[in-house]
């Protein structure tokens, strides 16, 4: 699960770590007001599986869209959304490179590349940011299933046709020794500081916040105990500090010139058994250009992050997000089986399983989405297969509901930047 949630969110949320959100399937082995869905829903084993969404993907041929793609990436992970991002070293047009299989995700905020991923002539290229006396500036950027370690650095940064207006601070997994790992403040869950490990060559952060922490970590009060920031004297001896938003890890999109005003990610509908591969499009902005309107699409008002905070789960208020970096739904339901060892924390129900959550949003727009669950052994005995949109898996605690990439199929999913710190916009998604 790439749902990205700082220090001072991680209340009730780390049980969710307990759940496998990445599983490698090797080769050997309802939405809202927008949805065009099919009319009847689908029964399999005994079981229903709720309409499917059938919205199409525009061609991503325009200069503020980039292609999504899904497939066996770089370790053979399930539903892993993957973008080429162009990335130069500051004021350069000639020192730059171009890394595949980066994930997006929109439930994290900020461009993070492993540095084995980049050639040695960008990666030396792109400064390491200092603090006042010099320490180097590092960041433990914590996820739901773990942790990615490494220094910040500044780079001009392309997706697509668009282009940063400057160089941004982008985080480089893996580039500081292990031992330099903080003992307070880092470590919860597994390093993620690999290719391999990450499933991934980086993370392209393009939720609902401009900057990966915000005030939290700018306030020396809350930064004391709450940053993802680390000053680290010559590379070592790394301890938590404040960090101002100019040199926080930064949302690309924020920084675009045009189109940076949010983002709609689009993707195929796929079969409920699963495809080998699947093909959608990520478009830059919402209502700037004639590829982008917002149209009839309801809206939902959320916090900072994207949460939809009075969500409603079988009676229970929930912390509901569309997170396209979750490679399944997650939520927290006694009634349907688990799977046994090898696939440990997806459920694993002996008939199709329908759900339904209430997602309401700041401004008190709600509606049900339903989702379908299959048994995630049987979906993965094709080891062929890479797109699902009915896996699920279990949630620690009962106040999350994670919609990850499955509720993604057939649908376009947008999400509105905030722009409350210069009295634009709140941040919002939408479908």
């Amino acid at each position: 699960m790439r749902t990205m949630r700082i220090a001072s969110k991680l209340t009730g949320w780390m049980q969710v770590a307990g759940a496998l959100a990445l599983v490698s399937v090797l080769v050997a082995c309802g939405g809202g007001s927008s949805d065009s869905s099919n009319n009847s829903s689908t029964t399999l084993n005994g079981g229903s599986l709720p309409a499917s969404p059938t919205q199409q993907p525009i061609a991503a041929g325009a200069a503020n869209t980039v292609q999504i793609t899904v497939g066996p990436g770089v370790n053979n992970v399930v539903n892993i959304p993957t973008v080429s991002v162009t990335i130069c070293a500051p004021g350069s047009s000639s020192n730059c490179q171009t890394v595949n299989n980066i994930q997006v995700d929109t439930g994290s905020f900020g461009l993070r590349v492993v540095n084995t991923a980049l050639n040695s002539s960008v990666l030396n290229a792109l400064p390491v940011s200092t603090l006042s006396g010099g320490a180097q500036l590092a960041e433990c950027a914590t996820f739901a299933d773990g942790y990615t370690w490494g220094t910040v650095r500044t780079g001009t940064v392309t997706i697509g046709g668009e282009t940063t207006t400057a160089a941004i601070p982008l985080q480089i997994i893996g580039d500081l020794s292990a031992s330099s790992v903080p003992t307070r403040g880092c470590g919860s869950g597994s390093a993620e500081n690999t290719a391999s490990d990450l499933g991934a060559n980086g993370i392209l952060g393009i939720g609902t916040a401009p900057n990966d922490c915000g005030s939290t970590c700018v306030n020396a009060a809350t930064a004391s105990n709450y940053s993802n920031y680390f000053a680290c004297p010559g590379g070592t001896s790394c301890t938590r500090t404040a960090v101002q938003l100019t040199q926080q890890v930064a949302n690309p999109v924020a920084y675009f010139p045009t189109d940076n005003n949010g983002v709609i990610v689009q993707m195929p509908p796929i079969s409920n058994t699963g495809a080998p591969s699947a093909t959608g499009t990520l478009v830059f902005g919402i209502n700037t250009q004639s590829n982008n309107a917002l149209g009839s699409t309801q809206t939902y008002t959320t916090d900072t992050y994207g949460d939809l905070n009075n969500s409603v789960f079988n009676g229970t208020t929930v912390q509901a997000f569309l997170d396209s970096g979750s490679n399944g739904y997650f939520f927290a339901d006694s009634s349907i089986t688990l799977c046994g060892s090898n696939f440990q924390g997806f459920y694993c129900p002996t008939a199709a399983q329908t759900r339904s959550v209430t997602l309401v949003g700041l401004n008190n727009a709600r509606t049900g989405a339903s989702i379908g669950i299959l048994n995630a052994s049987t979906l993965f005995g094709n080891g062929g297969n890479f797109a699902f949109n009915d896996l699920g898996g279990q949630i620690g605690g009962n106040s999350s509901f994670d919609l990850g990439l499955p509720f993604f199929y057939g649908r376009h999913v947008y999400y509105g930047i905030d722009q409350t710190a210069s009295n634009g916009q709140q941040p919002y998604v939408g479908f």
